[in-house]
């Protein structure tokens, strides 16, 4: 079962860790679907930084991404 990740201290533990985390968006139809993960690089109050395999870095923001891992 997935695991929503909410708090700050839910991000910084899952970047101690080095968990991989999943964003999440809601689409068109009303669903979430998958459109990142990563490792948590950096987060603020605002946004979360995740590193892909690949090393390409992207920044979600925390208002309308779900993360999960």
């Amino acid at each position: 079962m997935p695991y929503t990740i909410m708090k700050n201290a839910e991000f910084f533990t899952a970047a101690l860790a080095r968990k991989y985390v999943f964003a999440l968006q809601i689409g068109s139809d009303g669903m979430y679907s998958r459109v990142g993960s990563g490792l948590v690089e950096m987060f603020s109050d605002e946004y979360v930084r995740l590193k892909n395999f690949d090393g390409s870095i992207v920044l979600y923001s925390r208002s309308n991404t779900k993360f999960q891992h």
